[in-house]
């Protein structure tokens, strides 16, 4: 029997996290709630969840927080729940790692396929011939190690902790070392056709990119950015 997806759902209205848990659920995920950053927080440290939606304002502890904090030690993939005046703290999410928005209000059935799309990017593949999962073999870079099926990335041998969607375009970038890929190319690697995001947004996921390979070596510069045209990882 396959496992349910397990999503934390983090709102202080009750209202909304009592309709989207029964939507939820009655579309196959396993859901806790919470109606606070501080409880969810703890929670996620002592279980495994397969994916978290955050509202953005929260009191004790907001959605800004509450992923600042995740990210410290986890690449969990987050949907950020937002209002449509809040285009100013999206910039700011993607900067610290959110994978994808839904503004509300919203209707369940797009928060349902955004998660769907969202695990299905973040899921490890079966694996076929040769090694491969499905059709992604481990890809070795010069010191760079990208294993999709279990979401690791090395440099020099050291983990660098990534987000879903920073991994993608990573993965986009190596595949093909001292080609030129513009920001949109990124963009279809990184987001599915329902998911619209504006094409600077690959601009804050590369330098977030960049700084946590600098934190493993200050040294690194293999991705290149030419100026008005986009981005390309060094040949090694």
């Amino acid at each position: 029997m396959v496992a349910q997806p397990k999503i934390a759902l983090v709102d202080d209205d009750r209202n909304l996290l009592a309709s989207v848990t029964i939507a939820l659920e009655a579309e196959g995920f396993s859901v806790r709630a919470f109606s606070d950053g501080e409880s969810a927080l703890k929670a996620i440290g002592m279980e495994p969840f397969d994916l978290a939606v955050l509202d953005i304002k929260m009191p004790r502890m907001d959605g800004m927080e509450l992923l600042g904090q995740l990210r410290r030690g986890s690449t969990l993939p987050v949907i950020f729940l937002t209002s449509k005046d809040e285009e100013i703290d999206e910039i700011l999410g993607f900067k610290m790692g959110a994978d994808d928005y839904v503004k509300k209000p919203f209707s369940l059935r797009l928060l349902v396929e955004r998660i769907r799309a969202l695990l299905r990017r973040a899921a490890p593949g079966d694996k076929g011939e040769g090694g491969e999962i499905d059709g992604a073999p481990v890809m070795e870079r010069g010191d760079l190690i990208l294993d999709p099926a279990r979401h690791l990335c090395l440099w020099r041998d050291q983990p660098v902790a990534l987000t879903v969607t920073e991994f993608l375009i990573l993965k986009t970038l190596a595949a093909r070392p001292g080609h030129v890929k513009s920001r949109d190319q990124l963009l279809d690697a990184a987001y599915s056709d329902e998911v619209y995001v504006d094409d600077r947004t690959v601009d804050s996921h590369i330098k977030r990119i960049r700084r946590k390979f600098r934190e493993v070596d200050p040294e690194f510069s293999q991705i290149e950015t030419l100026y008005g045209i986009g981005y390309r990882y060094g040949q090694s």
